[in-house]
């Protein structure tokens, strides 16, 4: 009894020192303000005592004999902890929920797999959980809550703090399939506040570059160093210092910046946050990672914002961390099985733990204090005082439900917005906005997002199909992105007006027109058409057109009645392997105006030289259409490596003909051209002064919307 009563009072006096530690830090807090600078200022205050909870299970209310044998086993296992390892923090382990009544972590993990295809992967069910929730700060930034109420109490109310959101999460997960556990440990003030004002937004961040192989020969030929001239030395010498003292000038801005940012945090490593891990093996994932409830993203277990782990849970078991945290969590096991790694509160087996001497590996005294908090725990087994085998009562926790309207609609007010460096990015629900609008990123010059740079915006539901438009704040420049399915085929449209013939860059689905176009661009003197797989091996096509007639410009009338004159077309072909090389055209001019026509060949691989073929008009005499004249004066070859029939002139003068066709064919070609881009245009004006969004057969609530909008 005496030795109890001593063990009591050392536990006092950690405790008392612990509390005085605390209080001092909070008092420090205080000074610094931390705690206004971590709470978002449009998270409005919600009090959560006046909530009603008469409505709710009776297993909300009570425990059942089996979750009071667990708050028991639990109980006198934080005893044991807290004796042996009296520096280490209080454990969270049996918060009181929403009524009231204390109950276990695992207990309050609901598994449950949601009926919608996203729910199905981490990816969607950490988006969800961090679009639909609002995150409040802990009371007390350096300690875990003293509450945590239901996921089915979270969802009602959308809001929650950290460990509110990890449960959920952690629930959604493994109702996935995932090996998931909720995390109790330390991190930044950034993470913990949901400050993203110094991070690159995901949006922009560029795919890591794979570095080319360098393939080593050592046989390679070694070419000597080409001479340098001095006086080229010494403009680069002059042009380096300039260079330099620019760099010194960035410096000082960069040691202004860094004056202008917040002072280190004085919580550093103190401040508490819950996240979610994640361990390989199931659903084939192939590494463990961190996921952050509060943003929805992936994080490396390596990642310095994370900054030590106190315990892990999950709906069956318990774990307490027993690895050094000093140097953050990169250098931390996550093999649960370790019993030197991790504290099991619950053996998984009849033995309920395993002697540490199995790990000779490990440091000598580590094993040692372990190695007697072992033999207490099987000393007390023996005895027959507690038996640590024990199975995992249910869940209290009611069923997760989501309905169809709550999982399309998550942004509890109207939208959502995240604020990233030199970024800003806003979300919406689908249907929020009449343009079907559902997200918008804005990038700007500068920290202070005084002077937009560029807008990035994504669209759902559209009957047009468009789902990205990019706006250059700068140039002007809108580009919008087309899925699959739009009637004129689009693909990509790039412009600064509407109005035709100010410069507009169209890409098409290629695969789906008859002529393999797949990019078009056209301004008021030229036109420039890109092709894709044509049998003809026809890769471009760049068309020149005049100036049109002032009298018809006078009478004010449409650009299709009045055409551009065509100047020149000129078409580029591939090789074609079963060509000969000097029949095989590579480029072809049709010089409309002056009535000229060039053909260029490909070369072979010996050659250096291409054959050329111009036919030209004969000065004085009229052009008909219905006559080709042809003669040594109007046709001039240089065929250095063709054969005896390309010096024939009966082959020239059907090869004239076919160009004379071509020609007329290619004419109709541009018109049409025109015709199909002012087809574009108008179809696109009216699309954007009329748009419309599309619903699915399968969501009946939204169109008994519509249906009701009609009526």
């Amino acid at each position: 009894m005496e030795a109890l009563e001593e063990s009591e009072e050392v536990d006092r006096t950690t405790e008392d020192e612990n509390s005085l530690d605390i209080s001092d830090i909070n008092g420090l807090e205080k000074d610094v303000n931390v705690d206004e600078a971590s709470v978002p200022s449009d998270v409005p205050d919600f009090d959560w005592s006046s909530i009603d909870t008469s409505h709710l299970p009776s297993s909300y209310k009570t425990n059942s004999w089996q979750e009071k044998e667990l708050l028991q086993l639990a109980d006198h296992f934080v005893q044991q902890y807290t004796h042996l390892c009296p520096d280490r923090k209080p454990l969270f382990v049996y918060p009181v929920n929403e009524c009231g009544v204390q109950k276990f972590v695992s207990t309050t993990v609901r598994p449950t797999l949601l009926p919608y295809p996203d729910m199905y992967y981490w990816s969607g069910c950490a988006s969800f959980v961090a679009d639909y929730l609002i995150m409040e700060p802990l009371k007390c930034p350096i300690t875990p809550p003293s509450s945590l109420y239901s996921p089915t109490t979270i969802l009602k109310y959308q809001r929650g703090n950290c460990f509110d959101f990890t449960v959920l999460l952690c629930s959604l997960l493994i109702g996935a399939g995932y090996d998931a556990y909720c995390v109790h440990g330390y991190a930044t003030l950034e993470m913990c506040s949901f400050d993203q004002t110094q991070d690159v937004c995901p949006l922009l961040r560029k795919p890591p570059e794979v570095p080319e192989e360098i393939d080593p020969n050592k046989y390679r030929i070694k070419y000597p160093l080409e001479p340098q001239s001095k006086f080229e030395l010494q403009q680069k010498a002059k042009k380096e210092e300039e260079s330099e003292a620019v760099q010194d000038k960035e410096r000082e801005e960069e040691v202004v910046m860094e004056v202008e940012k917040p002072k280190r945090d004085c919580l550093h490593g103190l401040r508490v946050h819950a996240w979610v891990l994640v361990l390989s093996g199931k659903r084939k994932v192939p590494e463990t990672f961190f996921i952050n409830p509060f943003t929805g993203n992936h994080h490396s277990t390596t990642d310095e914002c994370f900054l030590g782990i106190e315990s892990i849970w999950n709906h069956k078991n318990y774990w307490v961390n027993m690895q050094d945290c000093r140097k953050g969590c990169k250098d931390l096991s996550f093999d649960l099985s370790d019993s030197i790694c991790w504290e099991i509160m619950f053996s998984e087996s009849n033995s309920p733990y395993q002697l540490l001497t199995e790990s000779p590996k490990k440091d000598t005294d580590f094993l040692r204090r372990y190695q007697n908090h072992k033999s207490l725990l099987l000393f007390q087994q023996e005895k027959g005082e507690t038996d640590m085998t024990f199975e995992m009562p249910l869940s209290w926790v009611a069923r997760i439900k989501v309905s169809c309207r709550e999982y399309e609609n998550p942004f509890s007010q109207g939208k959502k917005v995240i604020l990233y460096d030199k970024s800003k990015l806003e979300k919406w629900a689908a249907y929020a906005n009449a343009d079907g609008l559902v997200e918008r990123l804005t990038v700007y010059a500068d920290s202070d997002r005084a002077e937009e740079v560029e807008v990035k915006e994504w669209f759902k539901h559209r009957e047009d199909l468009l789902y990205m438009r990019e706006v250059n704040k700068q140039t002007q420049l809108t580009t919008d992105h087309f899925m699959p399915g739009h009637p004129l085929l689009l693909k990509a449209h790039s412009y600064t007006s509407l109005e035709p013939e100010t410069g507009h860059t169209v890409e098409f689905y290629h695969e789906a027109r008859v002529d393999n176009l797949w990019k078009r661009f056209q301004n008021a003197t030229e036109v420039t058409e890109y092709f894709m797989g044509r049998d003809d091996f026809l890769h471009m096509r760049h068309i020149e057109f005049g100036e049109r007639e002032k009298k018809m410009e006078m009478t004010g009338g449409r650009t299709d009645a009045n055409p551009r004159p065509i100047v020149q077309i000129k078409e580029c072909f591939h090789r074609n392997p079963e060509k000969p090389a000097d029949e095989d055209v590579e480029e072809r001019i049709f010089m409309v105006i002056d009535d000229i026509m060039q053909l260029t060949y490909h070369l072979e691989v010996y050659d250096t030289i291409a054959s050329k073929v111009v036919f030209c008009r004969v000065i004085g005499r009229e052009k008909r259409e219905d006559e080709i004249f042809l003669s040594r004066e109007n046709c001039v070859k240089y065929k250095p490596w063709s054969s005896e029939k390309h010096k024939n002139m009966l082959h020239l003068y059907h090869l004239l003909w076919e160009l004379r066709a071509e020609q007329k064919l290619l004419k109709q070609q541009v018109r049409d051209s025109e015709a199909e881009m002012l087809n574009i245009l108008t179809v696109r004006e009216d699309e954007e002064a009329n748009i419309k969004l599309t619903v699915s057969m399968y969501n009946t609530a939204k169109r008994g919307q519509q249906h009701e909008a009609m009526v």
